[in-house]
């Protein structure tokens, strides 16, 4: 409801001011938040309209106020300097519509949106870096899906790239391991693991003698011949770490619709169609000189053709032929051109990435096969493409929009794709395609060491240490959830002893994986997160556990009283009448307890706020502040010893409205809340 009031009281505002001084062009209101409610729960600066409108602010705020009238859920307007209006809302009205739950019909924009995440390369175990990707892109899918919208999830499977190459190059030419044996490995429990190792021997073996890097080469060939013995091999190997993959993430809660792989863009020949459509439309060019020579190339991202305007004019001027300055002005310098296809006619990855992108829309003309991977507990299948594959399968791609979570590394590759849509004239699609990019995870010098790798005193003096997969140094997915698991349960075990043991387990589980995400989610995106075990598992401060510790508290009421708390939310607007909530909420003296009420009422404001700014971590923040403000009212209120029946109905009407959106707001992040703490 407070989304919904703050769009119709701008509208109101902006119409106000519209029939008051007609055709004159007026900017959009601007509706900030007090840093007190004493001061109210809106403030608008009129100071946007003062020059279009050739008046001071104050005399701006001063009108609107006065030509307001009457708006429904506000209580009063005032006018503060320099050119402010503090708008109150009725407390009676905001709370009545909050306890019945409320839910204004909103506009859903039509068509289906495809967020891709995870996109882990198949050579080895996950890890804590790719935890970071795969949560961000799965608390953005329940952001899109609590506002309405239809999303598909997507796993990008590069399983014919350099990783899956080192490994297969690890396993034929180190360990000199036959198919048969491969096989048998993939097989035994964890084969990730073993590829994780492998992967760091591998990355040693080409150091030792860079002649070993021509093996490499040979093997990334070999891979992209569907038929070959090669092929076969990376296609065991990468088939059984995705199945590891998925499991690992399935322990988070995250699941995938449709997992696209690179083998079946190359047999299918996506890039053959793609690499048609961009040389028609004059996106690639082929260089004749330079380095690039013999490769087909585009202009590098954010390089455009500005710097040639100048002498494009200069050489007209000097009366040479017109279509001698365009071919120059058009020709791309060495610097600027992003090689596409190399001379050696394969395909680098942002080519393929190109024509990826270019299905995904519906813009390519050719579709994959489907065949059902992995299903999920709940039922729910997890379908990969192939090359032949079941009849009947769910509709994938042909989206209207695309978030594509990605480290910011790839910033440039990335937008290399936006520019070869714009270039082939899907300015639409360009335009609807969306970078979620993210910083790198590291770990604390004291989550190293708990860790067991040994650090120098230059390490344990560092903020951070970054971790290296081709160093074999870093934490696996799996052995951090354990971990976090095991850390969890003792705590458990000695708060909880007359638990069996599986109920305990399944508590510190939930614990383990709110905090493990929550404390993904509370950093914003460009910052790098330095993950430390005891922060995070922490019970005090912003963390998953204080969260969930708030809603075990409001729980813990109820059961007290003898009543069901779901029961009783769904009562509220039944039992408690806007004469009493007026009563206990228009004070001035309520307004501690009306912060937490208006709070309450902002969980989808937050969330259209995350999916706008494509930054969850305010939802994070959502979360820590309501539960902040209930453990504050929580040790104020003695509740169940409120001797006013009406007062106490009030007090568990509060806790309970709390509660359940503390509840909702953790369902998007993707944290269960478990029954004891």
């Amino acid at each position: 409801m407070y989304r919904h009031l703050e769009r119709r009281l701008a509208h109101h505002i902006l119409e106000s001011l519209r029939r008051r001084h007609p055709g004159i062009a007026l900017p959009n209101v601007v509706i900030e938040q007090p840093p007190k409610v004493e001061l109210g729960d809106f403030a608008i600066p009129t100071f946007p309209f003062a020059k279009p409108l050739r008046s001071a602010p104050l005399k701006i705020a001063e009108a609107i106020r006065a030509d307001a009238g009457s708006i429904e859920g506000i209580a009063e307007m005032q006018v503060a300097p320099p050119g402010y209006l503090n708008v109150k809302i009725d407390r009676a009205w905001m709370a009545a519509a909050l306890a019945a739950d409320q839910k204004p019909p909103t506009e859903v924009p039509p068509g289906k949106i495809l967020v891709e995440h995870s996109s882990i390369n198949p050579n080895k175990a996950a890890h804590i870096g790719h935890l970071r990707n795969a949560i961000l892109g799965d608390t953005f899918v329940r952001l899109l899906r609590y506002a309405g919208r239809e999303v598909d999830i997507q796993n990008y499977i590069d399983n014919t790239g350099v990783q899956v190459a080192d490994v297969v190059v690890g396993f034929t030419h180190i360990e000199k391991k036959s198919r048969a044996e491969i096989e048998a490995l993939t097989r035994q429990p964890r084969f990730d693991y073993y590829c994780w190792d492998l992967y760091a021997r591998v990355s040693q073996w080409y150091e030792q003698d860079k002649q070993n890097l021509q093996v490499r080469l040979q093997t990334l060939h070999a891979i992209e011949d569907a038929f070959s013995e090669t092929a076969g091999v990376a296609e065991l190997i990468s088939t059984a770490v995705l199945r590891r993959h998925l499991e690992t993430m399935d322990r988070l809660d995250i699941e995938y619709d449709f997992l696209p792989r690179e083998s079946e863009i190359l047999h299918l020949h996506f890039w053959d169609a793609a690499f048609t459509k961009l040389k028609e439309a004059g996106v690639l060019t082929f260089e004749n000189e330079g380095k690039n020579k013999g490769c087909w190339v585009m202009r590098r991202a954010g390089t455009g053709k500005e710097s040639s305007e100048s002498s494009v004019v200069q050489q007209t001027l000097e009366s040479r032929p017109i279509q001698e300055v365009f071919k120059e002005y058009e020709k791309i310098s060495e610097e600027d051109q992003k090689v596409i296809v190399r001379s050696n006619n394969t395909v680098g990855y942002v080519g393929k990435d190109i024509a990826y992108h270019m299905w995904k829309f519906g813009l390519l003309g050719r579709d994959f096969a489907y065949r059902k991977f992995y299903r999920y507990p709940n039922q729910h299948d997890c379908w990969i493409s192939a090359t032949e594959g079941e009849k009947d399968h769910p509709h994938f791609g042909d989206v209207a929009e695309i978030y594509n979570v990605i480290d910011a590394r790839q910033s440039e590759a990335q937008n290399t794709v936006i520019e070869a849509l714009r270039g082939l004239g899907h300015d639409e699609a360009a335009d609807n395609y969306t970078h979620f990019s993210y910083e790198m995870v590291a770990l604390t010098p004291r989550c190293a060491a708990e860790l067991g790798y040994t650090l120098s005193e230059e390490d344990k003096a560092r903020s951070y240490i970054e971790v290296s997969g081709r160093k074999g140094f870093g934490v696996k997915a799996d052995d951090l959830l354990d971990t976090l698991i095991a850390s969890a349960k003792k705590e458990v075990d000695s708060r909880h002893p007359q638990l069996t043991d599986d109920e305990r387990l399944t508590i510190a589980t939930q614990i383990a994986i709110g905090a493990l995400r929550y404390f993904m989610l509370k950093y914003t995106k460009q910052s790098v997160i330095a993950f430390d075990f005891k922060d995070a598992l922490s019970f005090e401060g912003e963390t998953g556990p204080y969260a969930q510790y708030a809603v075990v508290r409001a729980t813990s009421i109820f059961k007290k009283a003898a009543l069901d708390p779901d029961t009783f939310c769904r009562d509220v607007a039944s039992n408690i009448s806007p004469a009493d909530l007026s009563k206990y909420l228009a004070s001035e003296t309520a307004n501690e307890i009306w912060e937490l009420w208006l709070t309450a009422s902002k969980t989808r404001y937050v969330v259209d706020q995350c999916i706008a700014t494509t930054e969850p971590a305010y939802l994070a923040k959502h979360a820590f502040q309501l539960a902040q403000l209930f453990n504050t009212f929580y040790h104020r209120y003695p509740i169940l010893t409120e001797p006013d029946e009406k007062r106490k109905q009030f007090l568990l009407a509060t806790a309970a409205i709390v509660r359940r959106e503390l509840i909702r707001t953790l369902a998007v992040m993707g944290i269960t809340v478990p029954p004891v703490m």
